[in-house]
């Protein structure tokens, strides 16, 4: 049964769709505990509000109207940051004058740090958001540690271990490198998204049957509540869809036509770009594989290109209705239906645990932040995904073939197929993720009112870090 409660959580999600996403779905859960939740976003990439009539939402000043920010850059990330300073305060002043004490603390994306600085002026509380796996905030917290252990490193090393990482290789680590080393702008920002400020806690889109280890590692470090109570997707109320491209939902009927568990499902997410030349290998590698396959090419996503026009002259003529090409696709509902057995992916987060929920093994080709560490995990340490190391038709063709029809790719399926068992046991009552909701809900409710001095809310840190460290050390 739904309790009703006073009191309101603000959301300050990041405008991509890797981020909005889980941010909407946890405003689901938090709405589904009875708390008012307030959405402010910025003007650019703004939700569909009549997706969620159940939520307020505001829309701020971002400085961004007119500039392509398709692929953001560090700059335009630090515009936002700044610009939103002021309509982020004035909100919440008016709110504070409106509401009183009601208004229990912020929940923001670690990309928008500058919350917390906003926060601190007015003396909320606030609790970051970690969208991601704790996997990639395990690797970048160890390099900043001692950064020159890893950067610069030389062409030879790339596939070597990395120091402390396993099983990341050079390769695999989490931060874009120039010349075998990180511009120091660069290593600067992860720097910010990586600090929680004075926030008391901080939320996980993950598990801990998946990472308990290393949340166990990171609490330690941040010395905060942690509260994993992933994955989000399913722990929330059935949602409208959270996607900012329009989806072609034509691509479920022909999916209904074919045969069980023959489909590759094929799609890099909403943000990467491929060149031209990868966009030919894999069209080839796919179409060498004989297999069905559902391919989504997003409008941007390969560069100089509008879209599909791209391809190979008579490529789709020649696939016939053995593929299917989209610009955007109903991913949680393709990766459920029946037809589909695998899942080539560039390993976002959201697709990993949408993946892993339908029990849908992977081909992982990573391209950048989180990806190359998430497809290291799912390769070599869950073992439920191949990963593609050299992006050539060949190549392609043969992984595809191992997972949809070789000894190795069952092997994946009944990997997956536990790992999804073990995370639903966790979802229900007394599991782990059900628990930490339940801590997370009592701990918000807990928190002190605006109007209180500062010392009380360090207090409600330090008292509440016992039960969700409990909570971790549990399982």
């Amino acid at each position: 049964m739904k309790v009703e409660r006073k009191q309101s959580v603000v959301l300050v999600p990041f405008p991509f769709q890797g981020h909005l996403t889980p941010m909407l779905q946890l405003g689901s859960i938090l709405h589904s505990q009875g708390f008012s939740v307030k959405v402010i976003h910025t003007e650019y990439n703004s939700p569909n509000y009549s997706n969620y009539p159940e939520f307020v939402f505001h829309s701020m000043y971002d400085g961004l109207q007119g500039i392509d920010i398709s692929f953001p850059s560090l700059d335009n990330i630090y515009v936002m940051n700044e610009n939103c300073k002021a309509p982020l305060r004035n909100y919440l002043v008016r709110m504070m004058e409106e509401e009183g004490d009601q208004l229990a603390c912020i929940v923001y994306d670690n990309v928008m740090f500058f919350v917390d600085d906003v926060a601190t002026q007015l003396r909320l509380p606030t609790i970051v958001l970690r969208p991601y796996s704790a996997a990639y905030l395990h690797s970048m917290i160890t390099i900043f540690q001692e950064p020159q252990k890893y950067f610069p490193f030389k062409d030879s090393q790339l596939l070597d271990p990395s120091p402390e990482l396993h099983p990341l290789r050079f390769k695999d680590l989490p931060f874009p490198a120039i010349n075998n080393t990180v511009p120091e702008p660069i290593l600067d920002f992860c720097r910010a998204i990586s600090d929680i400020g004075s926030s008391v806690a901080t939320i996980w889109n993950t598990m801990q049957h998946l990472e308990n280890s290393l949340l166990l590692r990171l609490q330690e470090h941040y010395k905060v509540p942690f509260f994993p109570i992933g994955p989000f997707h399913k722990m929330a109320p059935l949602v409208s869809s959270t996607s900012i491209l329009e989806e072609d939902s034509s691509c479920i009927e022909w999916l209904d036509r074919q045969a069980h568990n023959s489909v590759l499902y094929v799609s890099l997410g909403s943000l990467v770009r491929i060149d031209e030349k990868e966009l030919i290998e894999t069209a080839w590698g796919l179409a060498n594989s004989d297999q069905p396959f559902l391919w989504v090419i997003r409008p941007g996503s390969v560069s100089g290109f509008k879209c599909a026009e791209a391809l190979p002259d008579g490529f789709e003529e020649m696939i016939g209705d053995r593929g299917r090409i989209v610009k955007w696709a109903p991913q949680k509902q393709v990766l459920a239906h029946p037809a589909v057995a695998g899942f080539y992916t560039h390993c976002g987060w959201n697709s990993t645990l949408e993946s892993i929920m339908e029990e849908v093994p992977l081909i992982c080709r990573p391209l950048l932040a989180d990806q190359p560490v998430n497809a290291r995990y799912l390769s070599q340490i869950y073992k439920i995904g191949f990963e593609l190391d050299v992006i050539e038709r060949t190549v392609i063709e043969r992984a595809v073939r191992k997972l949809m029809l070789s000894e190795g790719g069952k092997d994946l399926k009944k990997r997956i197929i536990d790992m999804k068992q073990n995370i639903v046991a966790g979802m229900q009552i007394d599991g782990n993720s059900h628990k930490n909701l339940h801590d997370l809900v009592d701990f918000i409710s807990a928190l002190p009112s605006r109007s209180a001095p500062q010392t009380p809310i360090v207090g409600a840190i330090m008292s509440s870090n016992h039960i969700a460290s409990k909570c971790i050390i549990e399982s």
